[in-house]
């Protein structure tokens, strides 16, 4: 197979800045964050960025493999099962720093696991190494449920 570099980067580039709009409201949060209770596993704050910008660039390599496969109703079930997913990371950050709750986030997290299940799943069908690209994503996403819960835990 040949490899189309200017889509595979597009879509690295693609995923890396949809999934930075999570960071809009991590910015603007004014401090709760920082003053709320934390677990003693709480990693720090620099270790979002680089493990987030692997995870997306993981999750564009991954679009791309689906992307370029044959047509097919599979595929097509993948690609809106990767759109839905995005969407709802994005709208974890909006609930939990921009509205400051993580019982509303710890909801949604739930939700967005099974959607990131499913996703992988449907990958995996359309090119096995895509629905193995997920596999980071879907850990990460499974520590930051168990975080989520023990910040709403500790601050109820």
């Amino acid at each position: 197979m040949r490899v189309n570099w200017f889509l595979l980067i597009g879509l690295i580039i693609a995923c890396n800045l949809i999934g930075s709009f999570g960071a809009i409201w991590t910015a603007s949060d004014g401090g709760w964050y920082k003053n709320i209770n934390k677990p003693s596993f709480n990693p720090p704050s620099w270790v979002f960025g680089p493990v987030w910008t692997l995870l997306f660039s993981l999750m564009g390599i991954a679009l791309y493999l689906v992307w370029v496969a044959p047509s097919s109703n599979v595929r097509t079930v993948a690609l809106v099962f990767f759109g839905s997913q995005f969407i709802l990371n994005v709208l974890w950050s909006y609930l939990f720093f921009g509205i400051n709750s993580p019982l509303w986030s710890l909801v949604e997290i739930f939700i967005l696991l099974i959607f990131i299940i499913t996703t992988g799943f449907y990958f995996y069908f359309v090119n096995r190494f895509a629905g193995y690209l997920l596999i980071p994503y879907f850990l990460w996403v499974g520590f930051a449920s168990f975080l989520n819960w023990a910040i709403w835990s500790l601050n109820r």
